[in-house]
């Protein structure tokens, strides 16, 4: 697989984002372990996570430690996040507060099994706390060696511009969610490009599902499938050479929870796409 840099560490153009192999309707833990296993197979080496990514109230970092088990022994970057929590009821939520992050850190590395966390991200901005201090966590953090690189989630220009100056050149990456259905992070995306941060959209198939573009045409199909028909590929994988066409500093994490769906999602690393596909599909406004 190609590669891409989060920070100074070169990591395939395509992660996986783990999130379904421990919120509800996840698979079974062999089936998970096997989607793992087939990302590691397909040249994957970054994995997201949180400490959140779990089902019940009682299993904090439930996904952390399944990512621990299965990509034990291979040389990964496993990134992440703090600031969110699930009381176990389905909601979600925020808590940007220095004290609970620096908590979350350290029962993050516990769970990780590791000395420092490779790259360490805030989950999303806390209302209730000013977002210079829960970036003020962050810088803690890599002060004392607990994490080696710095990255944000959920955030607009304004707080990426806040978070590079207080943490510099070791602020690597920004999570936001953009797909073709979401395009609002354009904005994001392409102030991470100016200043050489990674950008990793999540959920970044959002929008190519047939059963969601109906509306599109008599056939229901999007620019994708027409691409991915020509191309004897899946959309899917059109989708993410797409994000990646948009910036060197775009890496994907598409969810996945059976290894046949990774393996295809992996592929998109490799699958250039011409100008004249390209100009077919959204455009950055």
């Amino acid at each position: 697989m190609r590669g891409r840099l989060i920070g100074d560490v070169e990591v395939g153009a395509v992660g996986l984002g783990a999130m379904p192999l421990s919120i509800e309707g996840r698979p079974d833990e062999a089936r998970a372990i096997a989607t793992v296993q087939a990302a590691l197979d397909a040249g994957v080496t970054l994995f997201d996570t949180a400490d959140s990514y779990h089902w019940h109230a009682d299993e904090v970092g439930h996904n952390e430690l399944l990512l621990a088990r299965a990509t034990r022994g291979h040389d990964v970057l496993i990134a992440t996040k703090g600031g969110r929590g699930r009381p176990g009821d389905g909601s979600w939520t925020v808590n940007g507060d220095p004290r609970h992050l620096r908590r979350a850190c350290e029962g993050s590395l516990e769970r990780l099994g590791v000395e420092a966390i490779g790259l360490y991200q805030l989950h999303k901005p806390d209302p209730q706390v000013p977002f210079a201090e829960s970036v003020g966590a962050l810088r803690d953090l890599l002060d004392e060696g607990k994490i080696l690189m710095a990255g944000v989630s959920n955030v607009d220009a304004d707080q990426i511009l806040l978070a590079h100056r207080e943490l510099g050149d070791r602020l690597v990456s920004v999570q936001n969610r953009f797909s073709p259905a979401v395009l609002e992070s354009g904005r994001e995306l392409r102030l991470c490009a100016e200043l050489g941060i990674a950008f990793l959209p999540w959920s970044p198939l959002g929008g190519i599902s047939r059963s969601a573009l109906e509306e599109e045409g008599p056939t229901g199909e999007t620019p994708f499938h027409t691409i991915a028909k020509e191309r004897g590929v899946s959309p899917q994988q059109v989708c993410l050479a797409w994000h990646l066409s948009l910036s060197p500093r775009v890496l994907p994490i598409p969810g996945a929870s059976r290894p046949g769906s990774i393996a295809d999602s992996a592929a998109a690393a490799d699958l250039e796409l011409g100008a004249d596909e390209l100009a077919i599909l959204p455009q950055l406004s």
